[in-house]
């Protein structure tokens, strides 16, 4: 009988521990994709376009403590499956700023011009990642 009440207290206490968490799907910067972003916010939010110019968002729940980024993109050889090097932007940026767009401006184009799967990152003044995200262009 004392057996059954020390099962019964641990599954209770699992029960508790379990109910009072918060699960968070994402707890970081999140990247994603849109054909522009204008005067009424992002048009067109995707993760497949046609080839084209593009603008890359960054949002965050708290202040990304950035001063100096790149976006870089990497694009899926199909022949061996492996993501090679395409093409890097460097851009200024506040570091108490929580959403960013990243699009054409006189020092990038923000294009994707052939067909395929690109990785694109976000990456801090050291080149390490911020966040990243897929995106298929299609023909």
């Amino acid at each position: 009988m004392k057996k059954l009440y020390f099962v019964f207290a641990i599954l209770a206490l699992f029960t508790m521990f379990g109910l009072t968490s918060k699960v968070h799907a994402q707890n970081g910067p999140v990247l994603y994709f849109c054909e522009k972003y204008g005067n009424d916010g992002e048009e067109g939010i995707s993760d497949r376009f046609t080839s084209g110019y593009l603008t890359v968002m960054v949002k965050c729940d708290y202040a990304l403590g950035l001063s100096n980024v790149s976006v870089q993109f990497d694009k899926m050889n199909r022949t061996t499956g492996k993501f090679e090097y395409y093409k890097k932007f460097s851009y200024k940026v506040e570091p108490s700023m929580k959403y960013i767009y990243f699009s054409k401006n006189s020092s990038s184009d923000m294009k994707f011009d052939d067909p395929g799967i690109y990785r694109v990152f976000l990456l801090d003044e050291n080149g390490k990642t911020v966040t990243s995200g897929l995106i298929e262009i299609i023909p």
